[in-house]
């Protein structure tokens, strides 16, 4: 009691609902920085018919709370790796791996930024 108030203050937190809406949250925010590295990579990856590149997808783990970006053509691992193939200009292997080293300061900022959002 302070000042002639008394207040009784009563509250309950659904632990249960909280957990799921925050990771549907973190999901979401996880699945909006592997679309950023997927369209950064999209500017890199060899291109001849634009297979590949369309062949690019992003995916998020719930469970493990991870994201993932990822090429399904047979040969995107050996397009990624083989650094003696030639490419058109702007064109690359690592493609991925240099999207993620180069984009990973902004993707920090963008998953910071949403989550400040979140629980505000």
């Amino acid at each position: 009691m302070r000042d002639g108030i008394d207040v009784d203050l009563d509250l309950h937190l659904n632990a249960a609902a909280f957990h799921e809406q925050t990771k549907t949250a973190a999901a979401r925010v996880l699945k909006d920085a592997a679309l950023h590295i997927l369209q950064t990579a999209n500017t890199r990856v060899p291109i001849q018919e634009g297979h590949l590149q369309n062949s690019g997808d992003t995916a998020v783990d719930r469970n493990e709370m991870r994201a993932y970006v990822t090429y399904n053509q047979p040969y995107a691992v050996a397009q990624h790796e083989n650094l003696d193939w030639k490419h058109a200009p702007g064109r690359e292997a690592k493609y991925l791996e240099t999207a993620l080293e180069e984009e990973a300061p902004a993707v920090r900022a963008l998953i910071a930024q949403q989550l400040k959002e979140l629980f505000r």
